[in-house]
């Protein structure tokens, strides 16, 4: 390992990535099969030995063999050859295991109120007038302190909102049934999808993904994607609020030695597809701004055209394998993926990126003042840990030995916002006084005192219950709450 840093590949010398620059963001772009997967690896590994946590989701299923120590073989040592780099010293490295829908690891949940309005309203894919409607569902469940955890609790709020849309307009806004079963009707999808899995409680302690072991070497934290990535808005959702967790949560850390943790997000072309611009916009100042926090961000996607510019700008950290140039857009791609390098005056760069073969890439990392060295073509160093898949036996040791074991196996159902309102919707309701008889045909539009509705009781109770509360808004992620 260099001084302050960790050599990634080799052209005429060792190309190392500084730590005190590794919270400035990075990019490993490239087409399929040209070596994208090893070089998160490698990055993966040189991280966690540095100390430095990483999560990652692992969408092909092959990832989780870096827990396992690799092995020589003839094409290892044929690749080292080539290179010109001793074998590697195999090793195995500290793994945690995770899965949104439990199967492959520690189950990942959060809660329906945590997700917040915005990113939920992406979830669903809902237009412009339906994101504002599911907006006041939360705050009318804020203002009642109707807790919003799990899929059921989402759904009855929407119910409730809707069987009494006339009594929210003047406070709220218009609501109208019709946008409400909008918005239910891609909640049934969402449920087919396994987000029911997802949403509820025990809900993720972020903290829990930036542990070390006892020689100090950080946790690679490995998501169970390979079936996420079906769902591709619930596989980007997810990322996305994470990613927000960690700036929310983080305290400002200031210029480190090296981050807090680094997080990969892989086949980030589903993070911006489709997304609208104030989303955009929030993951822009997300990624800026969460450097500050001791946090990297890494993309790894096949066309550098899949990140927007102004995101693109902040990922100083560059590893190019290699792009086809067989289409317009193809080209293009490589034209932009040349201009964003610092220039070498040997080196034809949009030349290149079509020339590389597999384990290749084009290389710039940041300098110790923050500028990209001239760009380098470079093997990428060959990997400690194993390559390829790991066994179910192995899997089990694993998620035995984890530090976060009986944490999260179990499911938690506490009261919120569907038993609140089941209860009250099947409480008796007070009758009104008889009024007199007289004084109803003197005055024929007296019809007494009104019956108390189903919504004049839940305010009722609510306010009572607000009242003895300290702060009743509920603490939502910082995506979330942008628009609240």
């Amino acid at each position: 390992m260099a001084a302050h840093g960790f050599h990634v590949a080799k052209s005429k010398n060792e190309i190392s990535l500084l730590l005190p620059m590794a919270n400035r963001h990075g990019l490993i772009a490239g087409a399929t099969g040209t070596g994208k997967t090893v070089s998160l690896k490698v990055l993966a590994e040189s991280f966690s030995a540095a100390g430095v946590p990483v999560f990652m989701a692992d969408v092909k299923g092959d990832l989780a063999g870096i827990a396992m120590s690799g092995t020589p073989s003839p094409k290892m040592d044929e690749r080292c050859k080539t290179i010109g780099t001793p074998v590697p010293a195999f090793r195995a490295f500290p793994v945690m295991l995770w899965d949104v829908f439990g199967a492959k690891g520690h189950p990942v949940r959060t809660t329906i109120s945590d997700m917040g309005p915005l990113l939920f309203s992406r979830l669903l894919d809902l237009n412009e007038v339906q994101t504002g409607v599911l907006n006041i569902v939360f705050k009318v469940a804020d203002d009642n302190g109707l807790l919003l955890l799990d899929m059921k609790d989402l759904r009855a709020m929407l119910e409730y909102v809707g069987n009494n849309a006339g009594q929210f307009t003047t406070e709220y806004g218009t609501v109208s049934k019709q946008t409400i079963g909008a918005i239910q009707r891609p909640l049934l999808t969402l449920d087919g999808q396994g987000a029911d899995k997802f949403f509820g409680e025990p809900a993720l302690n972020i903290t829990d993904f930036m542990k070390t072991d006892a020689a100090g070497t950080g946790y690679i934290n490995i998501l169970a994607a390979d079936a996420l990535i079906q769902s591709p808005s619930l596989y980007a959702t997810f990322l996305l609020w994470l990613m927000s967790e960690l700036f929310e949560h983080l305290p400002e850390a200031g210029d480190l030695d090296k981050p807090k943790m680094v997080f990969f997000f892989d086949e980030a072309h589903l993070l911006f597809d489709g997304a609208p611009k104030i989303l955009l916009d929030k993951i822009e100042q997300v990624v800026r701004l969460i450097r500050s926090k001791g946090v990297g961000i890494y993309f790894v996607t096949q066309n550098p055209l899949d990140i927007p510019d102004d995101i693109l700008g902040q990922l100083g950290n560059r590893i190019q394998h290699a792009l086809r140039a067989f289409t317009p857009r193809d080209q293009k791609a490589v034209r932009a993926a040349a201009e964003t390098f610092r220039a070498n005056p040997g080196l034809d760069v949009a030349a290149t990126i079509t020339e590389l073969g597999v384990g290749e890439a084009l290389v710039s990392f940041l300098d110790e003042a923050g500028r990209p060295a001239p760009v380098e073509r470079a093997f990428i160093l060959p990997p400690q840990s194993r390559i390829g898949v790991i066994t179910p036996e192995e899997s089990d040791r694993i998620l035995k030995s984890s530090p976060c074991t009986g944490i999260y196996d179990r499911t938690v159902d506490r009261e919120s916002a569907y038993e609140v309102l089941q209860k009250r919707a099947t409480a008796p309701v007070e009758q009104p006084a008889a009024q007199p008889v007289e004084r109803q045909y003197l005055d024929p539009s007296y019809r007494g005192r009104p019956r108390r509705t189903v919504l004049e009781t839940v305010a009722q109770s609510a306010a009572s219950s607000i009242g003895r509360r300290v702060g009743t808004e509920i603490i939502r992620g910082i995506l979330g709450s942008f628009l609240r």
